[in-house]
Formats: C-alpha cells, structure tokens, sequence
C-alpha cells in the first residue's frame, strides 16, 4: 500500500468517525428529550458544546496522528516532499552538467 492511499484512507477514518459520533450525540440527546430527562433546548446546548469540545480534541488527535504518520513513513524510509525535490534539483543539475559535457565532446 503506498503512503498516499494509506492517508486518504486515515483521513476518510476520521471523517466518518466524527459524522457517526455527531449522529451518536444528536440520537442520544433526542432520547433524552423524548425521556423527559432534558428539554428541547438543553439538548441542543449539550449536543453544541459537546460538538465543539469534541472538534478540539479530535483537532489535537489529527496533530498528533499526522505526528505518528509522518515517523512511521521517516521509519520506513519514505522520503519526505523536501529531500525529493532537493533530489530532483540535483538531478536536474547533473543531467545539464551531462548534456553539457556531450555537447563539448560532439563539437570536437
């Protein structure tokens, strides 16, 4: 599996956590609603600040996740988007310094 498709599907992870743990809440709230247990607007209160509470974390845990991501590639020897370029740079200077020197050699 390469690293990009292993991202995507991380990232898709987390997406469809936090729609399922939005629909747990709200389904919670509206039982408790229905139970007499909260009123209509305390339930959208809780739902809101447990919502907000919860993006904040899950803020934090997409940091530390991107953290452990970005080790385990540095792990496996992937190389990061700043080594490939410097290394595309270097490529691209050996191959003028190639075509040059093949040019001197022709004209002789």
């Amino acid at each position: 599996m390469d690293s990009s498709n292993m991202l995507r599907q991380l990232l898709m992870f987390g997406i469809g956590t936090t729609s399922l743990v939005a629909e747990r809440v709200k389904k919670m709230s509206e039982e408790l609603v229905r139970d007499g247990k909260l009123d209509p607007d305390q339930a959208k209160g809780f739902v809101d600040d447990f919502m907000a509470q919860f993006n904040i974390d899950q803020g934090a845990l997409e940091k530390q996740m991107q953290r452990q991501v970005r080790n385990i590639m540095q792990d496996l020897g992937v190389p990061r988007q700043a080594e490939m370029d410097e290394l595309r740079g270097r490529l691209d200077r050996l191959e003028r310094q190639l075509r040059d020197l093949e040019n001197k050699d022709w004209k002789r």
